[in-house]
């Protein structure tokens, strides 16, 4: 149930803050939207749930003026408006934070957010009021650092501040936590908790059922652009709201003892500095993954991981060739080409413009990473490609238009079923995987997860960058955390506690491991004398 609707200064109950009803959107492949309808009550956190392509985000855009309805009404504060362009949303008192960033990367921090605002603020007051916004709200960013310098994570933060300094009277977050740690997904609940409270309705996507039903007091079930449920996910479980989102509860993980082999990828004193004045160097950097084996590192995210990932990738050639190996081969000064014909792929965080070329169908995507369709003379087998392309659709699930379908025309979640399984299908030796399932419905992230383990229990080495606990405790083996350009000791899963990786991500290793050694020479000692270390 929703909660109680506010009376208005009149003694009379306040109308909805926000009303769909019959909101139809049709492109030539897919319908995104039929005959949808929506109530947002004042002082309501509203989950909208779906899987991937079930018609979110088309619904949000058009909530927020940046897609048309063929067909439907919307009425904000109880009044038929028609919101043709985001200006006028955000005019009504609607902000909106999107998967997909909208940031000028040769701008600041500060200048994005300013061009977002009325220019009633100069860009002295929006960077203080950026700061403020930042500590208040634990979503630490510099206002000053250029965009193109941001990791994926830190571009998020800059979109929820920018959101929130509109004051807005209704607050679209499209996967707001999928960066965060636990310890700031808390802070950010407490701070919507307030918003809302204050009365402020927010629409509140996201594929971890557990935020869902812990924030949440009314959610909005889409299956293949139509509504199917309404619900109070407070008096749901996870699986009955899998049910009502997917039709079914996702397959448990089959995660089995590793049977590890030989190294495939052995970093020994990787430090390199930092490349422009607002990244991170990385310093003495020692760690290794084996074969049959998922090895996760885990970390908030603008501390160090894109440094890593551009090392290890072939992106940054600095390293001494030592510093980096792979099967065997020195291979710090190889260009990613040359890695990929040691056998090492690589899905990385950003999907559009480094994962995929937006503009390109998904067959012709294939070729980024891929050659085996390329013959003789430099001729693309088009049909062989087709092929692969389609196979790639069929066996992850991809929603698409087929396999000329542009990149850019998928969601967020599809495009990566899509990534992900390009890399998975070339049978990697090693495979490296920054945010694996960001963005992805619950079905989906299983049958990602999934395919890892697979990968692994065929022998491949992987290693898996992500800012998800839950997603690393599901499917590492071992497990390192990053912060501040450093690296922290191997620990296995079994001893591996969210507190105590949370505690870490901050740098706070060192304490806890010289703790730990300490127990364990106390456990030797006992052993050796026979006498319980407490007696003794």
């Amino acid at each position: 149930m929703s909660p109680t609707v506010p009376p208005s200064a009149t003694g009379t109950a306040a109308p909805p803050r926000l009303q769909l009803t019959g909101i139809t959107k049709r492109y030539p492949a897919v319908v995104a939207n039929s005959g949808v309808s929506l109530l947002v009550q004042p002082g309501e956190i509203h989950a909208v749930l779906g899987e991937n392509g079930a018609g979110k985000s088309t619904l949000m855009k058009i909530i927020y003026g940046a897609t048309r309805p063929d067909e439907g009404s919307v009425s904000f504060d109880g009044r038929a408006v028609h919101v043709r362009n985001p200006q006028e949303a955000r005019h009504l008192g609607i902000a909106m934070v999107f998967q997909h960033f909208s940031l000028f990367d040769t701008l600041t921090v500060a200048e994005n957010v300013w061009l977002g605002l009325d220019k009633t603020h100069s860009l002295a007051d929006v960077t203080r009021r950026i700061t403020a916004k930042a500590q208040e709200y634990g979503l630490d960013i510099d206002p000053l650092r250029p965009v193109h310098t941001l990791s994926v994570g830190e571009m998020q933060r800059v979109e929820i501040i920018r959101a929130l300094l509109t004051e807005p009277r209704l607050l679209i977050l499209d996967e707001p936590t999928s960066v965060l740690t636990p310890q700031a997904v808390e802070k950010l609940f407490v701070v919507l908790r307030k918003l809302a409270a204050e009365g402020c309705s927010i629409l509140y996507i996201s594929h971890k059922l557990h935020e869902i039903r812990a924030l949440c007091t009314a959610c909005t079930v889409l299956r293949g652009g139509k509504v199917t449920g309404v619900c109070d996910p407070r008096e749901e479980s996870n699986a009955s709201l899998s049910r009502l989102m997917i039709g079914a509860e996702p397959p448990a993980l089959e995660h089995r003892a590793a049977q590890t082999g030989d190294t495939v990828l052995r970093v020994t004193g990787l430090s390199l500095p930092r490349t422009d004045p607002f990244g991170v160097d990385l310093v003495d950097l020692q760690f290794e993954v084996r074969a049959g084996e998922v090895v996760g590192i885990a970390g908030v995210s603008g501390n160090g991981q894109r440094e890593l990932l551009y090392a290890l990738s072939g992106e940054d050639q600095r390293a001494r060739p030592d510093m980096v190996q792979v099967a065997g081969q020195n291979a710090g000064h190889l260009d990613p080409r040359q890695r990929r014909a040691l056998g090492l792929h690589f899905v990385p965080e950003e999907r559009l413009g480094r994962g995929a070329v937006p503009s390109m169908g998904l067959a012709h995507n294939l070729l980024l990473t891929r050659d085996d369709a390329v013959g003789r003379g430099g001729w693309i087998r088009m049909p062989v490609l087709q092929a692969q392309a389609q196979a790639i659709i069929e066996r992850f699930g991809v929603r698409a238009g087929g396999p000329h379908a542009a990149a850019q025309s998928l969601s967020g979640g599809n495009l990566q079923k899509f990534i992900v399984g390009r890399e998975v299908s070339a049978n990697p030796t090693l495979l490296i995987v920054s945010q694996p399932t960001w963005g992805v419905d619950v079905g989906a992230a299983q049958q990602i997860r999934s395919e890892i383990l697979q990968l692994r229990d065929a022998g491949c080495a992987v290693l898996v960058l992500s800012e998800e606990l839950e997603e690393l405790f599901d499917i590492s083996d071992r497990l390192y955390v990053m912060a501040k350009g450093r690296l922290s000791p191997s620990v296995d899963r079994a001893e591996a506690t969210a507190p105590r990786i949370g505690e870490w991500m901050s740098g706070l290793w060192h304490a806890d491991v010289q703790a730990h050694l300490a127990r364990n020479r106390a456990q030797l000692a006992e052993l050796q004398s026979g006498v319980p270390h407490a007696e003794a």
